[in-house]
């Protein structure tokens, strides 16, 4: 695209005089955005002036168009500011492909230029100010990121993790109220050198975590005692069996199969007289009956005049069979302590049993006990434990509460931690800080050396402790803004030096 200015003066770039005095003309090309993914260039004549002005240092000057050239640029307003606008979504050599694919090439030493030459927002007045930390490298280096809460965005990012950096950006922002942080000591005392007005509010999430590690040390310390009551075999119920045939075990025995379930003419029994009282109760006759369920006449007769469904079953209970006359003697010989089938099978084979083996191992199955001893069942792993203390009893599925209610009662010191981590978590969903004194007590009287050291710890730094506890104020935002600083620093690779990562850090929105 070609054009050239029409004006007859214009204003000097130093005194901004005007002067009409031509002194040549030279031709200027600006890459521009593009046009349907087509890379636009203007080649613009313009004019180099002479000033008149004696006391200008300038002798001659270039004339500028308003919206379209500045001194030295070779792109236009609409060009840098998309090129500016890649730079700080992707940075350097990812920056240059998207350019590329979009009509507007640019090398990736261009686009960290304009990202560094892009100009900071000030910072403005901050009354909540959340502080956390983050790795350039892992184990190495690390910077610290300040987050307006108010505004939930960040306000600047400061090199390395120590207090005086974060004392001499407090002392420049005196406006800073209450300051939210984990349980970091350089934080706490950088904030109160440089903001000794300011109300220190600990992290309720690094609390919690905090009482996590130390529920996770005391459950580790006293974890024989979970082994213990998991490995307790199960006590074995009793194996008399009854002395004749009007026991309840009778009654499962024609009612069940060789599996213990119910037996599917016993099942279907349940649903036919159901479905029968139903039609009865609803004013059918016994003939419509008939033809909807496709039931002989006799056996809807039956049906109907029965009062329960156990006048039903006693048919299919006390059903004879070929081993009814040997039960007594299977009674008595198992009371006496003989489980050993083929014996009991010999012993009324002799006494006349023409049967084989198979109905009498049906027959002892309904109330025998497992000949193979009961497994004891597997120990569940130290942070199953600690996950069943920390999580809300509500919560807990009917097993595993189960399971920590066997454990609060094999082990003393573990159902005192799980009293303390309950008070604990009450005390902070309700913003009850003015109770921790007193929990912190409790705590202190029982053998529990992990949560003692914990109390030692939050002694150093109970004001704080005891906001967090009590302030609806939390560095949620701020760990939210270090998932997103690390996104960006990986974006780059690791080859971002600290200055790019804080002006993507600063103005990526």
């Amino acid at each position: 695209m070609h054009a050239r200015v029409r004006g007859t003066d214009a204003p000097c770039s130093r005194c901004q005089s005007t002067s009409a005095r031509v002194h040549g003309r030279y031709l200027r090309r600006l890459s521009d955005a593009a046009v349907s993914g087509t890379r636009v260039v203007i080649e613009l004549l313009v004019r180099r002036f002479r000033c008149l002005n004696d006391a200008c240092p300038a002798v001659t000057f270039a004339e500028q168009v308003t919206g379209l050239t500045s001194p030295h640029a070779r792109y236009t307003p609409l060009m840098r500011g998309t090129l500016t606008s890649i730079a700080l979504a992707l940075a350097g050599r990812a920056g240059s492909r998207l350019a590329v694919a979009l009509g507007a090439p640019a090398a990736k030493d261009t686009l960290l230029r304009l990202l560094r030459a892009f100009p900071e927002e000030p910072v403005g007045q901050v009354r909540v100010l959340g502080v956390d930390d983050f790795a350039l490298r892992k184990g190495d280096s690390y910077a610290t990121v300040l987050v307006d809460l108010g505004r939930r965005r960040p306000v600047d990012v400061l090199p390395g993790r120590d207090a005086e950096p974060l004392a001499t950006w407090l002392l420049d922002h005196p406006e800073v109220e209450i300051i939210c942080r984990d349980r970091a000591g350089a934080y706490a005392e950088g904030a109160r050198t440089g903001a000794p007005q300011a109300v220190q509010v600990a992290d309720a999430w690094h609390l919690w975590k905090n009482v996590g590690e130390a529920v996770e040390k005391t459950v580790a310390a006293h974890y024989t005692c979970v082994r213990a009551v998991f490995e307790k075999l199960p006590v074995p119920e009793p194996t008399t069996a009854p002395t004749g045939d009007d026991g309840p075990l009778a009654a499962s025995i024609g009612t069940l199969d060789v599996c213990g379930r119910e037996r599917r003419l016993v099942v279907r029994t349940r649903e036919r007289f159901a479905l029968v009282q139903d039609l009865l109760h609803d004013g059918a006759s016994l003939e419509s009956i008939c033809h909807r369920l496709q039931l002989d006449r006799s056996t809807v007769r039956r049906f109907a005049r029965a009062t329960s469904i156990d006048e039903l079953l006693v048919k299919t209970i006390n059903r004879s069979t070929i081993l009814d006359a040997h039960r007594p003697h299977l009674h008595q010989r198992w009371n006496e302590g003989c489980h050993d089938t083929a014996q009991l099978h010999r012993e009324i084979t002799a006494l006349g049993f023409t049967g084989g083996i198979q109905t009498v191992r049906r027959y002892l199955r309904n109330f025998a006990p497992s000949a193979s001893t009961p497994a004891p069942r597997p120990a569940p792993r130290p942070r199953r434990v600690v996950r069943w203390i920390m999580t809300n009893p509500g919560n807990l599925p009917d097993a595993d509460a189960l399971s920590l209610k066997e454990i609060r009662v094999g082990c003393p010191e573990l159902d005192a931690v799980t009293d303390h981590v309950r008070d604990f978590a009450e005390m902070m969903r309700d913003l009850r800080g003015d109770q921790l004194p007193q929990w912190m007590e409790r705590v202190e009287q029982d053998p529990l050396p992990a949560l003692r050291s914990l109390v030692n710890g939050l002694r150093r730094d109970q004001d704080a402790v005891v906001a967090g506890l009590s302030s609806p104020w939390s560095s949620g935002q701020v760990e939210g803004q270090n998932t997103r600083v690390k996104l960006l620093k990986r974006a780059g690779y690791g080859r971002a030096n600290f200055d790019l990562l804080r002006k993507r850090i600063l103005h990526r929105t």
